[in-house]
């Protein structure tokens, strides 16, 4: 009888550990979709990885088709990123004898260029960069 009675008592205690953790789970779950979409809405950057679980297109497709709108061009940079809401995969091109860096956008959902070619100079690239730096920095202090 006293075995029944500890295989009881154990049994309880399980079922006490379980209604106290499953609660817990479940506020924990609630808790990181709320931080999840608190970053969102505060403008926080995505990382990478969560961009990546986003994209439908991927890099080297986003490339042909950017590189289309771009011919003779070499790619020189790309990067999945957010911008005005969409997820983009960004492309730069360098262009035979210029300067100049030519920038196409692809929706890394539907695969589409979003607007138009945009031409950068090193004058506005060198701007793009300090603003970058600049907006680094504030948000680390």
């Amino acid at each position: 009888m006293a075995g029944t009675t500890q295989a009881r008592t154990a049994k309880k205690q399980q079922s006490m550990k379980l209604k106290l953790i499953l609660p817990c789970i479940a506020a924990a779950a609630v808790t990181v979709g709320c931080v999840s979409e608190e970053n969102e809405h505060e403008g926080k950057e995505a990382s990478q990885s969560e961009l990546m679980a986003q994209a439908k297109v991927s890099k080297d497709d986003a490339q042909k088709t950017a590189l289309a709108k771009v011919p003779g061009g070499t790619v020189k940079e790309g990067e999945l990123e957010m911008e005005k809401g969409k997820l983009i995969w960004s492309f730069g091109f360098t262009i035979p004898d210029s300067k100049d860096i030519k920038e196409v956008n692809v929706d890394a959902i539907t695969g589409a260029v979003v607007g138009d070619v945009e031409t950068e100079t090193p004058e506005s690239e060198a701007r793009e960069a300090d603003e970058d730096s600049a907006k680094s920095k504030k948000d680390k202090d």
